[in-house]
């Protein structure tokens, strides 16, 4: 046995074996392949929930700029493709006559993976009803202005945001531009789920 500075030196028996690495290891991915999708879920629920504030925070802006400045403000949604990926934007400007989108307006990414649910549900009904300029469209923009009392241009709607399944809305429900947060429901009130 070799001599050390404080005696002889004992093999060395810490450490783990390859048996116990696996084990490990293997028990570490069958917890992550259970954890995963409630992960993945939530994640998308806070996603959604963050977008629809953020289109109710926008609404309540342009309604609250149209009766500060005495003029119509209105509030741009669109979807885009960025890099390949289908992006949610919002805008608030004020209108101009004649032109839907003014050049020069400043746009707002919603979180990644969320959308403007366009197709109808199960019972045939459309989430998203909101217009674009004179004319009722899925494929949007989508708008509502708010006039100088405040009130709606006679546009009620809402509009629907989806991911993983499940959806989100902010709906302008009265001409006086009373707007409302609403989410997924297991019962349809007038064909909608999302109230």
């Amino acid at each position: 046995m070799k001599q050390g500075h404080f005696g002889p030196l004992k093999p060395s028996t810490g450490g783990f074996t390859v048996l116990e690495i696996l084990v490990v290891l293997i028990m570490i991915g069958i917890l992550s392949a259970i954890a995963a999708p409630a992960w993945l879920a939530f994640v998308n629920g806070q996603r959604l929930a963050t977008s629809q504030e953020a289109l109710y925070r926008a609404m309540q802006s342009a309604q609250s700029n149209a009766k500060r400045d005495k003029r119509t403000w209105q509030v741009s949604i669109r979807e885009v493709s960025i890099s390949g990926k289908l992006t949610v934007q919002w805008a608030i400007h004020p209108q101009q006559r004649g032109v839907f989108i003014p050049s020069g307006v400043r746009w707002n990414d919603l979180p990644p993976n969320v959308e403007v649910f366009k197709g109808p549900n199960s019972r045939n009904a459309y989430e998203t009803t909101l217009d674009s300029p004179g004319v009722r469209t899925l494929e949007g923009p989508w708008r509502v202005q708010f006039n100088y009392h405040g009130n709606t241009n006679g546009q009620l709607g809402q509009i629907t945001l989806t991911t993983g399944g499940k959806l989100r809305c902010v709906t302008v429900s009265t001409l006086i531009g009373t707007l409302r947060l609403g989410k997924e429901n297991a019962r349809p009130r007038n064909d909608k789920f999302c109230y």
